[in-house]
């Protein structure tokens, strides 16, 4: 790794924040987060230690799946601001160190938006072929990404007789991507929101999107998803030299390269790790790592313009699609045995505090593992204070309820009515009272303080996110035992998934006693012997950060 990398490729030691504008800050008091009061948060968020805010939507819309359906992807949700708004929160977002990405949403609209109105309107309409229109749905129809919402994924529209496909709800018509029409309107958006500011875009949904299935057509180009990813990657390239692709692709590990783009990495720049996340739970549930351990084994190499995204928790249903139905059951019964607390028969609609019963210790040893792992850490806004969920909103908005700031009414984010929020407030143990920002800014051992320790650490070990990752071995299966070292140093980390107690032995054969292990969040240095075999105590849900620092070494500690 070179000086100049660093500052090229940021994303690969960046941290992500995910927040939603209506329910972070109510600044005008009408019950509705808005970008006024994200702006006057900016400072918080940057003390946190964050580097990337990762917006969703904002755009105008009905309203009919939280902003997911869009009615114009030029515009702002009055509710929440203007463009004026917009351009300045993101010009003092970059005065305090940080930059903005947003939600590209494009492989549907609402039904509302001006293209589909045209299109439904008339088979000879302009936009007809916006959208993915056909006499009759296919035999052999792809199921409904919710399930229990939608009985197909073709609706019939009586106007012009004809149905239309929507992978998602009926009033979200997909978008027709082998229209070459439609590939320009979504480069244009891009090239919008890039002209404003933003550093580039999460991609909704991306195997969806590129999914030419239900469409007809003979040009082999166009009916290549992947090459209009490419495109795309490229006219990012063209318009910004710094922006990001950050994808949504929950497939396995294998078929997820090709999305990265290979060797050549001209799509995505980056995609979370849902097959690491999944496993992550599943070896929460069993006190055992080695679900977790096999899946970050199994990590196929990605080109280092590339980058994985590691999450504990993100704005949808915590789902667990790719784990076994046997393996699955598991973790419904450890952490959501309630059927209010499942969804579509394969996620959860909780946060972590409340699935892990409030044990700080253990809430802290998740966060420290996913700051640990190779990659860039993405935390959904709350996480840092442990905010809970409210069940009784229901769906995946059950983890999307206002932040809590103090323990006052509404807890600080609105003085409005409890009845006209945009979402109720969580309650009982989790509620404001009990969790919010300003009271852990002023606890030393909070977990908001915690969080800060993380990023602060992870801020200044390079190996993590650019580093070549290696696990140790040792004896207990409860412990994950890993290491990530690239030409700045190297990190060792250990995490005990188990309530009990333990002792780890490692044979570090390269290290010798001329070398030492310095802890990075706590106070110590551990010896290690010549033959490089070093023993480390961990407590019940114990964790540890050792930066290697071999002689002669001018790594600071």
């Amino acid at each position: 790794m070179r000086i100049t990398d660093t500052s090229d490729l940021w994303w690969k030691s960046a941290v992500f924040y995910c927040l939603d504008v209506e329910t972070f800050m109510d600044w005008n008091d009408d019950g509705v987060g808005d970008f006024a009061g994200l702006a006057h948060r900016l400072d918080y968020l940057a003390d946190l230690g964050v580097t990337c805010l990762w917006l969703m939507p904002f755009y105008t819309s009905p309203g009919r799946d939280d902003g997911y359906d869009i009615s114009d992807f030029y515009g702002v949700d009055p509710r929440l601001g203007h463009l004026g708004d917009v351009v300045e929160f993101i010009r003092t977002a970059r005065d305090r160190g940080m930059r903005v990405i947003i939600d590209l949403v494009v492989n549907h609209t609402s039904d509302k938006h001006p293209w589909f109105v045209s299109s439904r309107s008339s088979r000879t309409s302009p936009y007809r072929d916006f959208y993915v229109w056909r006499d009759e749905p296919p035999k052999d129809q792809a199921p409904t990404v919710f399930p229990g919402e939608e009985s197909s994924v073709w609706e019939y529209d009586e106007k012009t007789e004809q149905y239309y496909l929507h992978s998602f709800y009926k009033h979200q018509p997909d978008l027709n991507v082998v229209n070459p029409a439609v590939r320009d309107e979504v480069a244009k958006i891009m090239g919008f929101w890039l002209q404003l500011g933003v550093s580039g875009f999460r991609v909704d949904a991306v195997p969806f999107f590129l999914d030419t299935s239900g469409t007809e057509g003979s040009d082999d180009k166009l009916n290549d998803p992947q090459r209009f990813l490419r495109d795309l990657r490229a006219f990012l390239g063209r318009r910004s030299g710094e922006a990001i692709l950050l994808g949504e692709v929950n497939l396995p590990h294998q078929e997820q390269i090709e999305y990265f783009g290979g060797d050549a990495a001209d799509a995505l720049t980056m995609q979370f790790d849902f097959m690491s996340m999944q496993k992550m739970y599943l070896s929460l549930a069993r006190s055992d790592a080695r679900p977790l351990a096999e899946s970050l084994a199994a990590r196929p190499p990605i080109a280092i313009e590339s980058q994985w995204a590691n999450f504990v928790r993100n704005h949808d249903e915590l789902t667990l699609d790719k784990l076994s139905d046997d393996e699955r059951e598991e973790v419904f019964a450890a952490f959501g045995a309630e059927e209010s607390m499942q969804i579509y028969g394969r996620g959860l609609i909780r946060r972590l505090p409340p699935m892990l019963g409030g044990d700080p210790r253990r809430i802290r040893m998740v966060y420290s593992l996913m700051f640990s792992l190779p990659g860039t850490p993405v935390l959904f806004y709350g996480e840092e204070i442990g905010m809970g969920e409210n069940l009784a909103v229901g769906d995946r908005k059950s983890v999307r309820t206002p932040m809590q700031w103090t323990s006052g009414a509404n807890g600080g984010f609105s003085n409005a009515r409890p009845s006209r929020l945009t979402a109720p407030m969580v309650t009982g143990g989790f509620a404001p009272e009990h969790v919010n920002a300003v009271d852990q800014r002023h606890e030393p051992d909070s977990l908001l303080r915690f969080i800060r320790l993380l990023i602060e650490r992870y801020r200044v070990s390079a190996e993590i996110g650019w580093g070549d990752f290696s696990l140790l071995e040792q004896a207990n299966p409860a412990v994950l035992a890993h290491s990530v070292c690239d030409a700045e140093g190297r990190m060792i980390a250990l995490h005990n998934l188990s309530a009990e107690p333990t002792t780890v032995e490692l044979a570090l054969e390269d290290l010798g006693s001329s070398d030492k292990l310095i802890d990075l969040l706590a106070e110590g240095t551990t010896a290690i012997s010549a033959d490089g075999a070093v023993s480390f105590t961990l407590e019940g849900y114990g964790y540890r950060w050792l930066r290697v620092i071999t002689e002669g070494s001018k790594r600071l500690f």
